[in-house]
């Protein structure tokens, strides 16, 4: 069991890192990120239970509508609830980039309860293709939301439910492709390849916009 746990957490603690260092001024508490991961994690079995529900009552068909309506909008509006009515207005949230810090947070939370349960009920031999694909998607679609989360917290107020719509908008198109993709059967690798160099592309551009604007915003408070 304790090679399962290893293996399931490692990669997004690993990730969550990565963008928690990233932070160039005020880092964010520990205990205040632990949280924001947490919140992840407990939204996971709500979010598992509809599912489940969905699959049983063969309420959604396969592929494409499985991909975006029962995968896509449950996960990603969850992460976006969270982000939106817990952190959105807390003290600690304070420059443009700690919007990607607690959108990764909640996301690598979510991310990681998943990748455990998986790795329970498949096996440890998966861990590697999981934390490549599943867990970094997940890293990715955070920082995505996190950077509009950010545009419409410290960007203008006309813009603010635009930007707050994008927040969801495009981290569930690219979660819908991602599990899409994932259904073309044998040809999915030729897909996903190319997609997920994209999505890292994607995802650090926001990271560097949201550095750029976390340096204008400094400077206007000195």
């Amino acid at each position: 069991m304790i090679p399962i746990l290893s293996a399931g957490i490692a990669p997004g603690l690993a990730l969550l890192v990565f963008f928690y260092l990233r932070d160039r001024y005020e880092t964010e508490p520990v205990l205040t990120v632990a949280k924001a991961f947490l919140y992840g994690i407990v939204v996971t079995f709500p979010v598992m239970f509809l599912q489940y529900v969905l699959a049983e009552e063969q309420i959604v068909s396969q592929g494409f509508v499985q991909a975006f309506f029962a995968t896509a909008i449950p996960e990603e509006f969850m992460k976006w609830f969270i982000l939106y009515f817990l952190i959105y207005s807390h003290t600690h949230f304070d420059e443009p980039y700690d919007g990607i810090v607690y959108a990764t947070s909640v996301s690598l939370g979510f991310a990681t309860a998943e990748n455990v349960l998986y790795l329970v009920a498949h096996g440890v031999e998966y861990a590697f293709v999981r934390a490549l694909l599943p867990v970094s998607s997940h890293a990715l679609f955070g920082a995505i939301m996190g950077y509009y989360i950010s545009r419409a917290k410290f960007g203008n107020e006309r813009s603010e439910k635009k930007m707050l719509a994008l927040a969801f908008l495009v981290p569930f198109f690219l979660h819908g492709l991602f599990d899409y993709i994932l259904v073309i059967e044998s040809t999915w690798i030729y897909y996903m390849i190319p997609f997920m160099l994209f999505l890292w592309w994607f995802a650090m551009q926001k990271v560097k916009k949201a550095h750029i604007l976390t340096d204008a915003y400094h400077k206007l408070k000195l």
